[in-house]
């Protein structure tokens, strides 16, 4: 059995101009699963995968999981529903909290997925998210297994709803916040994870990374931040950053 490995994909904010948007995948015994999507999926995933020298790309993910709906969370998942229904010819696995689910086809996908004109003078033909995707759901506070994952998730403090996620592999764990206001009670949630991945950013509904400095010794030792402002330089930042194109052990 192979360890569980985080393949940083994306560090950057919704507006970074330097970065990807923050994703990341996770291995374990050669199975992938892709944390969040943002466009250009495919590049990302190429961009980084050649990066850490790694043998991954999209036809090799598993399933998807995604912690809420805005665009630099969700803005690739059009593009790999259509790359797995016609390219890979089978539907997408997604994973993700009911809250999030209601609003995923409504909200995001059916603008440019529902209807569909297949021929010069056609009536158009109604789709569904369920020609495209597996839709699972994530309850909270209950471990679902994903191959070799468990994945728990908890509501964050944020602007839309939103889950941070614990995922234990090879029994090691990985505890990520996804994007949340600071909140002591969600630090508490991940504190037994042994890398714990946590956004610094000072928009709206978000955790100043300040904030973060405050947590007791033990937790701090194990975070590691990710979407993070252009303006906060890696090299000289309080806390260790995630690069982008990197794969680390658990």
């Amino acid at each position: 059995m192979s360890g569980l490995r985080l393949l940083c994909l994306g560090n950057g904010d919704a507006f970074s101009a330097l970065y990807y948007s923050t994703c990341f995948a996770l291995e374990c015994d050669d199975r992938w699963l892709l944390i969040d999507c943002p466009h250009p999926i495919r590049k990302i995933i190429r961009e980084g995968a050649h990066a850490a020298k790694v043998n991954f790309d999209a036809s090799r993910i598993d399933a998807i999981v995604l912690t809420h709906l805005h665009g630099d969370h969700v803005s690739g998942l059009e593009c790999l529903g259509y790359y797995f229904r016609y390219i890979l010819g089978r539907s997408l696995v997604v994973y993700t909290h009911p809250d999030v689910a209601n609003a995923l086809w409504s909200g995001v996908l059916s603008g440019a997925m529902e209807w569909v004109i297949e021929k010069p003078g056609a009536m158009p033909r109604q789709r569904s998210l369920d020609d495209f995707f597996d839709l699972r759901l994530l309850r909270e506070d209950e471990e679902t297994p994903i191959g070799p994952f468990k994945i728990a998730c908890r509501k964050t403090i944020h602007s839309i709803p939103t889950v941070a996620l614990r995922c234990t592999a090879a029994k090691r764990r990985l505890g990520y916040s996804a994007d949340t206001m600071f909140d002591p009670t969600l630090i508490d949630w991940l504190a037994d994870a042994h890398l714990i991945v946590h956004e610094a950013n000072s928009a709206f509904m978000h955790t100043q990374l300040d904030d973060l400095l405050t947590v007791r010794p033990a937790v701090k030792r194990k975070l590691h931040i990710v979407h993070f402002p252009d303006s906060l330089d890696p090299a000289t930042a309080p806390l260790p950053t995630i690069r982008q194109g990197t794969i680390m052990d658990v």
